[in-house]
């Protein structure tokens, strides 16, 4: 069977909600995309709402911080993402278990190798010391930041103590390191900012707030599976490298989830790929979106030609993967946007699109400045586009 790239963007207008205009809960958004990347506080929430004409950010805050309908995790990748509460055990045994032990074996030997101040004679028996006492502390206060968390554990200032004259090699606390094991273990988990929404300055929470029995246990490879059934959904058809880039597995773990799954093999415009049996390809047409930075749409793929032209990676794209904010219309990627401070959001367009395409998009450029409301907006990865815009001569849209 084949696929085209225009039926590929078809399904990913209808199921990622991609310029549809649709009324969709913050859970609902996020149970479309899969999970919210989380990297950036502030796109989480916007992430939201590009796709959804009724959802506010104080309905985004009360799913993942009062209802705790939605949960933030170290996941995929050793990144944060935010997935519904029924999706996290999964999630955690598919994905952040690899990522904690991996995590767990560095901080051990940084710990064994490194000078520290203080010295520490026994690696593994002090970790299991500070991790005790960090689950006590986090549990007697209820929601704590890492600043308050090292307070109430002096342990947590112990720091690594340079060994080079390069730049980079500095004096550094262990606190974030060993909360973000704690986290990736499933211990503990990030919850409602310090300041505005869009504050990084967050704060910790015990994941007993969320499972008061602790979090239910599940086998790793039933969960690679599922994990995989459910990424299918969302994302396929696609390649079996697209799947693997997205889930940070190896190899090995990747073949064997797709195995276990009834697939269909597919021939892609790009490549052989594969799609659940069963998979319906809509003939949907999207209007104009703006997404942004880090937004799981265009993160879910390793090939994004299907909706990006390579011409365009550059501008929308930093040097390490990051996407910037992009502008869509129907299902494909035609420029970026950005937030200026006391002028909104700002939009370029890099490709040609019909007069009643740029006219959409300006709206969709205004509805997003009202929501904002004056609140900067700077993603934490620049992309030459987005910068440019943010902090050059005003371009007005083509």
């Amino acid at each position: 069977m084949r696929i085209t790239d225009a039926q590929r963007r078809a399904r990913l207008i209808s199921r990622h909600a991609v310029g549809t205009g649709e009324s969709l809960t913050p859970d609902e958004v996020t149970a479309r995309v899969l999970a919210l990347h989380a990297t950036d506080p502030a796109s989480v929430s916007l992430q939201v709402i590009a796709r959804s004409r009724t959802a506010t950010l104080a309905d985004i805050a009360t799913a993942m911080y009062d209802a705790r309908t939605l949960v933030r995790v170290l996941a995929m990748r050793r990144t944060l993402f935010v997935v519904e509460k029924p999706f996290m055990p999964v999630v955690q045994a598919g994905a952040s278990a690899g990522v904690a032990r991996t995590l767990r074996t560095r901080l051990l030997k940084e710990l064994s190798t490194k000078p520290t101040d203080p010295v520490i004679d026994d690696a593994e028996a002090w970790l299991a010391g500070v991790e005790s006492d960090v689950d006590a502390a986090l549990r007697a206060a209820g929601t704590a930041t890492g600043a308050e968390l090292s307070t109430a554990v002096p342990a947590l200032r112990t720091a690594f103590l340079p060994t080079t004259d390069k730049k980079y090699d500095v004096r550094r606390n262990v606190t974030s390191s060993l909360l973000a094991l704690l986290s990736a273990e499933g211990r503990m988990v990030r919850v409602q900012p310090r300041g505005s929404w869009s504050s990084r300055h967050h704060t910790w929470a015990p994941v007993d707030y969320w499972w008061p029995d602790g979090l239910p246990e599940i086998d790793e490879a039933e969960a690679r599976v599922e994990v995989a059934r459910r990424w299918l959904e969302v994302f396929g058809p696609a390649t079996v490298d697209d799947l693997q880039w997205w889930t940070g597995w190896s190899k090995g773990h990747t073949q064997k989830a797709v195995t276990a799954l009834d697939v269909r093999e597919v021939e892609l415009d790009s490549a052989p790929g594969i799609m659940l049996s069963g998979t319906e390809i809509e003939k949907s047409t999207g209007g104009a979106a703006l997404l942004p930075a880090l937004d799981p749409t265009p993160m879910g793929w390793k090939d994004r030609r299907w909706f990006l032209p390579d011409a365009l990676r550059p501008a929308l794209f930093d040097t390490f993967g990051n996407v910037g904010p992009t502008v869509w219309w129907n299902g494909r990627v035609v420029g970026g946007w950005a937030v200026r401070p006391g002028e909104g959001v700002l939009t370029r367009l890099v490709e040609e699109v019909p007069a009643r395409a740029a006219a959409q998009i300006e709206r969709e450029a205004v509805r997003i400045s009202a929501v904002l409301d004056g609140t900067p907006v700077t993603p934490s990865f620049p992309t030459p586009l987005e910068k440019d815009l943010r902090t050059g001569p005003t371009i007005s849209v083509q």
